[in-house]
């Protein structure tokens, strides 16, 4: 079983995913708060955080059947890499640490689409205490704070809100 990164059209991601689980798939969907006007008083709102994104743990094969099955009006496609022309499998680990991060859904968590060598270049640690213990991943400043950046290699990365240098275990 391997994580697939799915594109999702027309904001259907969760509707996509409903589709998935129903049908016995494990799938995520990064979320986030967000806070709208509605009738004059503030609502929160739990949103996709990344637009037309959904992940899937699957076998391919079972992957393939199922969105096959929808012909052409399938909702989602594979997300390419350019480099070895087959669907991006996102590592277990990377996807663990990911999942952990975004169900925070701190206002401070960031999602990252641009990957700059900035962001490579850093020193790498597991956090050892908090709501983050476990995850590993690489220092960098962002917004004038330490976070710890968990990279989707060929896609995007997540970066945690502030984590205290006492919490980080170099590797």
């Amino acid at each position: 079983m391997s994580w697939f990164a799915i594109r999702v059209t027309y904001g259907r991601e969760l509707k996509f995913k409903q589709l998935l689980n129903d049908a016995g798939f494990e799938c995520f969907v990064p979320m986030r708060k967000k806070t709208v006007e509605k009738d004059g008083r503030k609502v929160i709102l739990t949103v996709p955080a990344v637009a037309n994104l959904c992940f899937v743990n699957s076998e391919k094969s079972l992957l393939d059947e199922f969105m096959r099955s929808f012909g052409d009006s399938c909702w989602g496609r594979y997300i390419w890499d350019k480099a070895t022309r087959k669907p991006i499998v996102v590592p277990d680990k990377a996807m663990d640490d990911f999942i952990q991060i975004s169900r925070v859904m701190s206002d401070d968590v960031l999602y990252l689409k641009e990957i700059t060598s900035k962001l490579r270049q850093g020193q790498k640690v597991r956090v050892v205490k908090g709501p983050f213990k476990g995850v590993e991943g690489t220092v960098v400043r962002i917004k004038r704070s330490r976070r710890v950046v968990v990279e989707l290699p060929g896609m995007l990365a997540i970066a945690t809100t502030y984590v205290q240098p006492q919490d980080l275990e170099l590797m």
